[in-house]
């Protein structure tokens, strides 16, 4: 069953505490799911919870609740010590010191999201942020941290896996003075980043990195040599540059200079505007011979080959000069490809067809969208007969099973099949 709670206007100044207790009140969260999944928390006459008491989950969610402080440290320990993910973002907390209070009474955080908290406020030492030293995965989304406290939360946070940055308006990236070695995703969307320049920073900054999210960001182009970004990107598996900036083939290209890159994301860029749907996932699938998903959609092998035919034909007439490498690459696997024939698959709209009536033998262009009624008005002025005296036929010459009598005057003539040198007999009803 699941617990409906009402929404209402939070009043400022509340602690952590405040909000864990009243949140998770039997009042307010009376249904329990099993171990961990709901709380009992009796008061002493002192107002503070009983340790022995608590049945809190595991997953704390509190966000958009007006915490700006942390509350009693003791009473923090006492009910999260076997929380392991944390959620407090949209609060209005704007102190570090507040935030190390309550992370470090939480022993087992992994995750933490801070996001749309006005932490740029104030300035993290790097004493308080040694409390976050077992956390994995942290959010710092729209909190405007700056890249000085980013610095200072690395150095202290050896086991960190994933980082989020986005919405905090950077226009650089500041390097940090160490390497860290354990982040493997990096999401840093809906930022102001647009020179390489500072994209590079990142690859020295986080050498094992495997997930790279730019999307957003506007990068203009890719200015590293091949050498270079395989250098500072050894390890990345993946890489998201929707609604980049990028304008030209030749970043496209660049990227298959990742070693690891399997993934890429590249959709709303200006150098596939001009491209239909097709045009642009073939070319691109193309020029990235390593890459087996794109746009979040696998690419199987029969697509990959038929992409690559694709892009040999699609360059077959282009000027010398403006023909990319990637093809003759492509030309020496599967040699110069001729272009497909073209095939009109339209339905005819007419046929040229033989009428035979007794001795006579007429040739009549016929329009297939008519009825088998109309074509025997049509056929009135040939053979001389009246509609309701007419019976015909339809011979096609490639089919094995003779004349197929036409007795139904509402069919359409195209459902037939007719095609330009088949035959239509008339005989007359009365002999």
């Amino acid at each position: 069953m699941e617990v409906q709670e009402e929404n209402m206007d939070q009043p400022s100044g509340r602690s952590f505490m405040q909000v864990l207790c009243e949140k998770y009140s039997p009042e307010n969260f009376p249904y329990r799911r099993g171990p961990g999944m709901g709380v009992h928390v009796p008061a002493t006459p002192q107002g503070s919870p009983m340790k022995d008491r608590l049945n809190l989950p595991s997953i704390l969610v509190l966000n958009s609740c007006g915490i700006t402080c942390a509350g009693e440290e003791n009473e923090i320990a006492a009910f999260c010590a076997h929380v392991s993910e944390l959620d407090l973002s949209d609060n209005k907390l704007e102190d570090w010191h507040e935030v190390s209070k309550i992370v470090s009474n939480v022993p087992h955080l992994e995750f933490l999201n801070l996001s749309s908290n006005p932490l740029n406020l104030s300035v993290l030492e790097r004493r308080c942020a040694g409390s976050f030293s077992g956390v994995r995965k942290l959010v710092l989304n729209n909190s405007k941290t700056s890249w000085e406290t980013v610095h200072t939360i690395l150095q202290e946070l050896p086991d960190l896996e994933e980082l989020f940055l986005c919405l905090n308006d950077y226009e650089t990236v500041s390097c940090s003075p160490v390497c860290c070695q354990s982040l493997k995703l990096l999401h840093i969307t809906d930022n102001n980043l647009r020179d390489w320049t500072e994209i590079r920073k990142l690859g020295i900054m986080f050498p094992l990195l495997d997930t790279l999210i730019l999307a957003n960001n506007h990068v203009m182009t890719i200015e590293d040599s091949e050498d270079s970004l395989a250098r500072l990107f050894p390890n990345l598996r993946s890489i998201n540059l929707h609604k980049s900036g990028l304008h030209c083939w030749e970043d496209i290209d660049k990227l298959s200079s990742f070693p690891k890159l399997e993934e890429v994301k590249l959709l709303g860029i200006p150098l596939l505007q001009p491209y239909t749907t097709e045009e642009r996932r073939k070319l691109v699938i193309a020029r990235l011979p390593s890459v087996i998903k794109l746009n979040g959609s696998v690419v199987a092998d029969g697509e990959r080959e038929d992409s690559e035919r694709f892009f040999i034909r699609y360059y077959l007439n282009f000027p010398q000069e403006e023909i990319p490498f990637r093809y003759h690459e492509l030309v020496t696997k599967y040699g110069k490809l001729e272009p497909l024939a073209v095939v009109d698959l339209r339905p005819r709209s007419s046929a040229k067809v033989e009428v035979h009536f007794k001795e006579q033998v007429e040739e009549v262009s016929i329009r297939l969208d008519q009825t088998v009624a109309e074509l025997k008005k049509q056929l009135k002025t040939v053979v001389q007969l009246s509609t309701s005296n007419m019976l015909l036929y339809y011979f096609d010459h490639e089919a094995p099973f003779g004349p197929e009598e036409m007795k139904y005057n509402s069919r359409a003539l195209h459902s037939y099949g007719i095609r330009d040198g088949d035959k239509i007999y008339v005989e007359s009803k009365t002999k």
